[in-house]
């Protein structure tokens, strides 16, 4: 029987220093490959706007297609632990916000919710993980707010806007919140947090020193239309998918992924 990762496993391997290979997921075929090559957690993003739907933005995924594909994700994981998104505007208020969680984690079978945001959703982040359901924070480049952020780039660049990432770290951390992802930091920011909190922090675009790294599966295999920094293809020369993902992570576990050609500074 294959050992399910379970939060308390994340927490046991920040604590250890074994590094946590995070990917994106959607349907049951990409999830079946990755729990068995070794993925160790699976986020279901509603970043599948952007690579399912063909959408600019996250913006028009619902609650209805979050559940959807976490519930596919979720069924065929052996190992991994699942991750899902709370899409925009499900949790407009923290009653809001845990009807929504509980759906995710009752109909779909997560194991975590992810929301976007800092100290101003704490309540929210409260009331779900009092209600038994883990929550993972979104910081940095947080995609549902991008119109607010002006576009795609690099958060948390100068002194103020790093040391309000780091109060809303420690606040989301306060609330209850069990994981973090940092988005498009600075490696030198996103260090400070990981060694600050207690709780695992997972970056895209945030330095190697974090616990662990998550990619968007389509764009590590090279199947996106643009190329990001903070990317790699590792298809590339690869004679299938499962030895990409095999060895996506065993580059996130040795630290050779990422480089700093794919860190910001």
């Amino acid at each position: 029987m294959t050992q399910k990762i379970t939060i308390t496993t994340l927490k046991q391997m920040k604590s250890t220093g074994e590094k946590i290979a995070c990917l994106t997921s959607y349907d049951a075929s990409f999830a079946k490959l990755q729990d068995e090559t070794g993925v160790d957690v699976l986020l279901v993003g509603d970043s599948l706007g952007m690579v399912l739907h063909g959408d600019e933005t996250t913006l028009n995924v619902t609650m209805t297609d979050m559940i959807y594909h976490t519930g596919l994700v979720s069924k065929v994981c052996q190992r991994a632990f699942v991750i899902s998104d709370m899409p925009y505007e499900s949790y407009t208020s923290a009653m809001q916000a845990l009807e929504n969680a509980k759906r995710l984690f009752n109909e779909a079978n997560a194991d975590m919710v992810k929301l976007e945001g800092g100290a101003e959703i704490s309540e929210a982040v409260s009331m779900i993980t009092e209600a038994g359901i883990p929550v993972c924070g979104h910081l940095g480049l947080m995609p549902q707010s991008i119109h607010e952020l002006g576009g795609y780039r690099v958060q948390a660049k100068t002194e103020a806007e790093a040391k309000k990432l780091k109060q809303d770290a420690l606040s989301l951390q306060a609330s209850g919140a069990d994981c973090l992802v940092l988005e498009c930091v600075p490696a030198k920011v996103a260090t400070e947090v990981s060694d600050m909190l207690d709780i695992p922090v997972i970056g895209i675009g945030a330095g190697v020193d974090c616990d662990g790294q998550v990619l968007v599966v389509y764009d590590m295999l090279g199947l996106s239309d643009k190329e990001f920094k903070f990317s790699k293809n590792f298809l590339s020369g690869k004679g299938s998918i499962a030895d990409a993902l095999k060895d996506y992570v065993t580059a996130v576990k040795d630290n050779s992924f990422p480089s700093a050609s794919h860190s910001y500074e």
